[in-house]
């Protein structure tokens, strides 16, 4: 006789399961991959709680906790993730965007006044690059990327979001900069110091694009870059702003002064953790 496997028994399995993988929050996980299975909200699973999977189903659900087991990202397996309360598209093309980058978006409307162009360098998924757009429609966003498979996630996630006409995703680095000038650059760099690769999570280290997270020996390599290069192509009274790694706002601060930018500045996270280096170009 088939097993009969309904929503809670599936639910307390799996949370089971991914517990005995280390997985963080393993029932959440569970709730969210049956939900996306079953196209079903979580309260919906709740008020079916009896209710038994087809084989179809059974099959589709149990793929996805594979490769949840084997600790890909979450959001890669669901496809989509959330971000300044807008979705966003992932894969593993692009880093899954976090809330703490949520904190740099804060700082750049801040001083996005009178702003028209805004430079986004190493816009991955587009998430810092869409978010400002579409909180200020007079804006246009530049959202360069070396990666032309993230750039068609952040095409796609422009247009998901409505600003498609107003966000300009280009191919380039820091060796490639678009001329500008612009009013204000952004940017999320990689900043993991290379010596750190193999001390990170599985869902980190063995699923997300390593270019964008790897900072080189020290972590520092592209903030010593583009505090110099931002320069060039800033408006004077421009601002630029990055987000930085803990324990690396304070080098990064004086890498700013040392290139010449003012009214330097830094932002905690929510947790308390120096999360956002800003300055400005006074010339």
């Amino acid at each position: 006789m088939t097993e009969r496997w309904t929503v809670l028994k599936l639910l307390q399995w799996t949370a089971d399961y991914f517990r005995d993988k280390g997985i963080e929050s393993p029932r959440l996980d569970a709730e969210l991959l049956l939900s996306a299975t079953l196209e079903l909200d979580r309260v919906a699973l709740y008020v079916n709680f009896e209710r038994p999977l087809i084989a179809d189903e059974l099959a589709r659900y149990r793929e996805k906790v594979r490769r949840r087991a084997d600790r890909e990202p979450l959001q890669y397996i669901l496809g989509e993730t959330e971000f300044w309360s807008l979705p966003f598209s992932v894969n593993p093309a692009v880093l899954i965007p976090r809330a703490d980058t949520e904190v740099l978006v804060e700082e750049a409307l801040k001083r996005i006044d009178g702003c028209s162009s805004v430079l986004d360098v190493g816009t991955g998924s587009g998430a810092i690059a869409v978010a400002l757009a579409h909180e200020k429609p007079e804006i246009k966003v530049t959202a360069l990327d070396c990666s032309e498979d993230a750039l068609e996630v952040a095409r796609g996630n422009a247009r998901r979001n409505g600003v498609v006409e107003r966000v300009a995703c280009l191919a380039g680095d820091l060796n490639s900069l678009p001329p500008g000038p612009f009013d204000m650059i952004v940017s999320n760099p990689p900043y993991i110091p290379s010596r750190d690769w193999e001390q990170l999570m599985p869902e980190v280290r063995d699923h997300e694009p390593r270019l964008a997270l790897d900072g080189g020996d020290d972590g520092l390599e592209t903030y010593r870059r583009i505090a110099v290069q931002a320069l060039k192509i800033l408006s004077p009274g421009g601002w630029l702003l990055v987000e930085v790694g803990i324990g690396q706002a304070a080098v990064v601060s004086a890498l700013f002064k040392a290139a010449g930018l003012t009214e330097v500045a830094q932002r905690d996270d929510y947790a308390g953790i120096p999360r956002v280096v800003m300055g400005q170009n006074k010339r």
